[in-house]
């Protein structure tokens, strides 16, 4: 048995808190910066606003540390949200819409672990390797030759077709299983009656966004997708949270 308020708690918390958290980070989330300057070169120091890159701002690697630091587990709560949408279904008898509810669930749990694993690798883990090297540069203890072959390494660790933070294998299949999990949400509770036309909409839009990036602006576009969904979910249907 759902108890009432934990139930609005965890919707508040995964479907409004976090999404607007993640709207206003990804603002600084730049992109583009793989080819030119170079990863290694854009993220190593602070740099102003470029409509190049989209972020209204980008402040070092110590905020690319922080960045995804929040950024993970409020993807985590994000995930919790799609899981709770999901379980709306519980009581149906449409075997379409348990079905439906049933995939979008795996979905959230790929997204969630390979998301947490892409945070890990090009996120707050990239950012404490390049902070300990511009740390070691200044002291001295690196030489030129050492300096340039860590760059090297970090440079392709970034392009690297499985683990890379672009266009990898653990970015793919986590932002491919994230418009999955959107999707299928959306078209479960749409067909079982539970929400309207326009929140299955934004549901699909935040899942089709989060697909192409995480990064300014499509993350913003994705998390106030959701956050408006969620609204919109609880002033229409307020008997699904326990209200």
């Amino acid at each position: 048995m759902r108890h009432p308020t934990l139930q609005k708690v965890l919707w508040w918390l995964c479907l409004f808190v976090a999404p607007l958290v993640l709207v206003a980070i990804e603002l600084f989330h730049p992109a583009g910066f793989t080819k030119v300057p170079g990863m290694y070169d854009y993220l190593s120091k602070p740099e102003p606003y470029d409509p190049k890159y989209k972020a209204l701002g980008y402040f070092g690697p110590q905020w690319w540390f922080t960045l995804h630091m929040i950024q993970t587990p409020m993807v985590a709560l994000v995930s919790i949200g799609l899981w709770m949408l999901a379980s709306f279904t519980n009581a149906s008898t449409n075997l379409v819409v348990l079905l439906l509810a049933w995939v979008s669930r795996v979905s959230t749990f790929v997204f969630f672990i390979y998301y947490t694993a892409l945070d890990a690798i090009g996120g707050f883990g990239l950012a404490r390797t390049i902070l300990i090297t511009e740390s070691m540069k200044d002291k001295g203890a690196l030489t030129p030759d050492q300096l340039k072959g860590v760059i090297d390494v970090l440079n392709n660790t970034w392009v690297d077709s499985w683990v890379g933070g672009v266009s990898s294998f653990i970015s793919q299949t986590g932002s491919w299983a994230a418009f999955a999990a959107a999707l299928l949400v959306a078209l479960a509770l749409l067909i079982d009656s539970k929400i309207s036309l326009i929140p299955a909409l934004l549901l699909i839009a935040f899942g089709w966004e989060l697909q192409m990036s995480h990064t300014m602006p499509h993350g913003p576009i994705a998390f106030t997708s959701l956050l408006v969904a969620g609204i919109w979910i609880w002033r229409s249907n307020r008997s699904l949270i326990g209200a």
